[in-house]
């Protein structure tokens, strides 16, 4: 009887194993709607719908007292799904922890987001209201697919390997999401040549990320398996009710794992670093350092062919080092990275192109880091509900960095300054990290040793 039982146990590396490549395909899915929507085509393709709205770039938008130009509803557009997300995301992770069927969640969340997705391609002419619709939604169930995703991170690996995994996937998505946008810069840049007029080419190219992230999603959902839940709230009611419960119940002992919620503190704050110096960074290229387009596009798809080495070569790094030492030396990198943009010389582009390939480097590692340290630090059974909090973290504050950069560059009336202000953000983050206790976080999470921590 013990030999059967030691041969039925021998199993499970190999069902990860297969569990593990099935999910790194979501990655690859929804890194397309990432770069080719959100990064590259939504923003100045909305920005014209909406000039068209208001006769130009003039016109103005009278919402009550406020009259606001074109280019800002975009923004605006932004803020509104980023509080959305805060708002849904909780709620929606303690349901996440009740269901066994997580990947028919994930799948039914990341379709509901390419349909939303796929809305923009019929917004023509000044019909801005529907690629609001579009946005505003498809990254609301972006992210609410991203919290079920990430949950299911500590349901198909042991605590030695999560790191390993973890980067896997998002090398893996930045390989997709690269390919991609390669062929939709050609489709773009070419579009004359093949007979398209440059609206309807960024409309398909656009398109195109929502059917890449709908269709690539069949593969996890097809090969993912189910995981019965564990020790969720004994709450009476509807599966909403019981949800909410379940999210009081998680709020009254977080108090219980001090070490994940400071590790949540010290992510709000080099997490919003990375993402500001990422939104600014194209910005920064054309207006201080002179840039043309051609030397942006070719920049931004370089940092995602290297980040894909990034997050591998972090992965690896941390399998040696633990992944709260590696991430604290990406983020060395970061304020380096930072101090160097203060004085990179204008129209020198093998120094930009090297100042990018540096944050490709980190880019990848950092964030899977930061997701595979914190299911460490988290407790069984309650993964999407904690993962729910690491990304309303990530979206609900996501603005502390671009109003700090906002203020700085109001004031200086200068790049340079506004993008060197985010340092404090690297070393705050740092030193509230330095503070997280792993060994006793992991503990207190019922969770087991790593290796190497």
């Amino acid at each position: 009887m013990s030999d059967v039982t030691s041969e039925i146990a021998n199993l499970r590396p190999l069902a990860q194993a297969e569990e593990q490549k099935a999910w790194y395909w979501y990655d690859w899915a929804n890194s397309a709607y990432t770069t080719t929507i959100g990064t590259v085509f939504f923003g100045p393709y909305f920005i014209n719908l909406a000039e068209n709205a208001v006769g130009g770039e003039d016109g103005r938008f009278e919402v009550g007292s406020f009259s606001l130009p074109p280019d800002s509803l975009f923004f605006w557009l932004i803020t509104v799904s980023t509080i959305l997300s805060a708002l849904v995301l909780p709620p929606l992770g303690a349901y996440a922890d009740r269901v066994a069927n997580k990947k028919r969640l994930l799948a039914t969340l990341a379709w509901a987001g390419s349909f939303f997705a796929a809305l923009i391609f019929f917004a023509t002419g000044d019909n801005w209201l529907l690629a609001a619709v579009g946005i505003v939604f498809g990254n609301l169930f972006f992210g609410a697919a991203g919290v079920v995703n990430d949950s299911i991170l500590p349901l198909i690996s042991d605590e030695s390997d999560r790191d390993r995994v973890s980067s896997r996937g998002w090398a893996f998505g930045y390989l997709g999401g690269g390919l991609l946008l390669v062929l939709n810069l050609g489709v773009y840049l070419g579009h004359e040549a093949i007979g398209l007029d440059e609206g309807l080419a960024a409309r398909l190219c656009m398109l195109s990320a929502a059917a890449w992230w709908a269709g690539f999603t069949l593969i996890p959902f097809f090969r993912l398996s189910d995981h019965p839940p564990v020790d969720v709230e004994q709450v009476e009611g509807s599966a909403i009710r019981r949800s909410f419960g379940q999210l009081a119940a998680t709020l009254r002992d977080m108090r219980n794992y001090p070490m994940a919620l400071t590790f949540l503190l010290a992510y709000l704050f080099f997490n919003d670093g990375i993402q500001t110096v990422i939104a600014s960074a194209s910005v920064f290229g054309a207006e201080e350092l002179g840039h043309s387009q051609t030397v942006l596009i070719a920049t931004i798809l370089m940092v995602q062919f290297v980040a894909f080495g990034g997050a591998l070569f972090f992965g690896r790094l941390a399998g040696r080092l633990g992944a709260k030492r590696t991430i604290l030396i990406g983020l060395g990198i970061w304020m380096v990275i930072v101090t160097v943009a203060l004085w990179l010389p204008a129209g020198n582009v093998p120094l930009f192109l090297t100042l990018g390939a540096a944050i490709g480097i980190v880019l990848g590692g950092t964030q899977a880091l930061a997701r595979s340290y914190f299911s460490l630090l988290i407790p069984r059974g309650k993964e999407a509900e904690y993962f729910s909090f690491y990304h309303a973290m990530d979206r609900g504050t996501s603005w502390f960095g671009t109003a700090t950069f906002g203020i700085v560059l109001a004031v200086t009336d200068s790049y340079r300054p506004a993008i060197f202000a985010l340092i404090a953000f690297f070393l705050i983050g740092g030193l509230l990290l330095t503070r997280v206790d792993t060994e006793r976080g992991i503990r207190e999470a019922g969770n087991d040793l790593p290796a190497v921590i």
